[in-house]
C-alpha cells in the first residue's frame, strides 16, 4: 500500500506467502526455522530488515502458552508438520503486528535521483540550491568535501540513502575524487556531483534500499481491539468517570468524552487531536455526527454505550481513512 511517494507495509503480501519449508535434513532447530521465517518475511518486504520489536512481539506471539522460554525454543529440533505450522504462525503473527501498527517505508530505487538527471533545468536548480546552502560563508567557492554534505543535505526525500545503510556511497565520492580541500566553484561543483548522482541511481537501480519512516499510521485496529476487550473498554469508562468526579462536572457528557479522548486517545489507538489538520477534522466530524443524532439525548442513563458508539465511529472513519502522524513533529 503506498500513500504520497511513502509506501505503507501493514503486513498483506505476508498472508499470501508460500510457505513451502525446504528440507534440512528433516529437521531444524527453532533458531533455524526462524532465521527461515526472517528471510521470506524480508523478501516479502522489499527486503526490509524487520525491526527488532516487531520480531520480538511475533516470537512472543507464537510461543504463549508453551512450556518453552525464547532460549528453549531456539535450541530444541522441530521437524514435519510441527515445523510447517511454526513457520506459518510466526509469519502470520508479523502480519498481525503489521496491521496493528503499520511500518511507513522509503523505498530508493534511484528514480528520484534520475527525474532531476534527466532535466537539464531541474539538475541546475538542484546544484545551485544545494551550492548556495553550502557556500555558509557566501564566498562562492566551496571545498570538494562539500560533495559528502551535499548528498546528505538532499536526504531520502531526493533519493539519496544515509550513508549508514548503503556505505557504498562512500566508494563512489572516492572514485570521483570528491574528497579533500581543493575549492569548486558552483558550475565545478554541478559537473562533479552529477555523475556521483548517476552512478549512486544506478547503484539503487540494482540494489534497493528501503528506509523506516518516523511516521505513525492509526488505522482503527488498536481501536477495534479495544472494544473487543470487555475489560480494556470497562477500564477506558471508568478513567472517563474518575476525570469526571476530579473536577470536570461542569462539563457536558459530550465535552469530557471529547475532553478525555484529546488527552488521552493515542494510548488507545487514537490520532493524537492536534497532531495534524487530519485530525483535527476526524475529531470535528465525529462528534459533529454524533451530536446530531436523535439517539444522542436518550442515552444520558447510558454512558457506557454513548462512549462505545463515539469509539466505534473514530474506528470506521480511521478504517477508511488512516492517519498519518509524524513522530518528528
Amino acid at each position: 500500500m503506498s500513500e504520497g511517494g511513502l509506501t505503507v507495509l501493514d503486513g498483506t503480501p505476508l498472508r499470501s506467502l508460500n510457505l513451502f519449508l525446504p528440507q534440512l535434513d528433516g529437521v531444524v532447530t527453532g533458531a533455524e526455522l526462524l532465521e527461515i521465517a526472517d528471510s521470506k518475511a524480508s523478501s516479502s518486504l522489499f527486503g526490509l530488515s524487520l525491526p527488532q520489536n516487531i520480531k520480538a512481539s511475533a516470537f512472543s506471539r507464537v510461543i504463549a502458552g508453551d512450556v518453552d522460554d525464547g532460549v528453549t525454543f531456539r535450541q530444541k529440533e522441530i521437524a514435519g508438520e510441527k515445523a510447517s505450522k511454526v513457520l506459518s504462525d510466526y509469519i502470520f503473527a508479523i502480519a498481525d503486528e503489521l496491521k496493528d501498527d503499520p511500518l511507513v517505508v522509503s523505498i530508493l530505487d534511484g528514480s528520484t535521483l534520475k527525474l532531476f538527471l534527466e532535466d537539464e533545468d531541474d539538475y541546475a536548480m538542484l546544484a545551485e540550491n544545494l551550492f548556495t546552502d553550502l557556500d555558509i560563508e557566501d564566498k562562492g567557492k566551496i571545498s570538494k568535501s562539500e560533495i559528502r554534505n551535499a548528498l546528505v543535505h538532499m536526504g531520502v526525500e531526493m533519493g539519496i540513502p544515509p550513508f549508514s545503510e548503503f556505505p557504498l556511497l562512500n566508494e563512489i565520492l572516492k572514485k570521483h575524487g570528491a574528497e579533500g580541500e581543493e575549492e569548486l566553484g558552483q558550475a565545478q561543483f554541478a559537473e562533479l556531483l552529477q555523475p556521483i548522482l548517476q552512478e549512486t541511481a544506478d547503484a539503487l537501480t540494482e540494489k534497493h534500499v528501503v528506509i523506516i519512516q518516523n511516521i505513525k499510521v492509526v488505522n482503527g485496529s488498536k481501536l477495534r481491539k479495544l472494544l473487543e476487550d470487555e475489560k480494556q473498554f470497562n477500564d477506558v469508562i471508568q478513567r472517563i468517570l474518575q476525570e469526571k468526579k476530579s473536577g470536570k462536572d461542569e462539563l457536558g457528557k459530550t465535552e469530557l468524552i471529547r475532553s478525555f479522548l484529546e488527552k488521552h486517545g493515542k494510548d488507545l489507538g487514537l490520532p493524537p487531536a492536534e497532531s495534524n489538520e487530519a485530525a483535527i477534522l476526524l475529531y470535528d466530524a465525529v462528534f459533529s455526527e454524533v451530536e446530531s443524532e436523535e439517539n444522542a439525548a436518550q442515552v444520558d442513563d447510558e454512558f457506557r454505550e454513548y462512549v462505545k458508539q463515539i469509539l466505534e465511529k473514530f474506528a470506521e472513519q480511521l478504517e477508511a481513512n488512516p492517519i498519518y502522524c509524524n513522530l518528528d513533529a
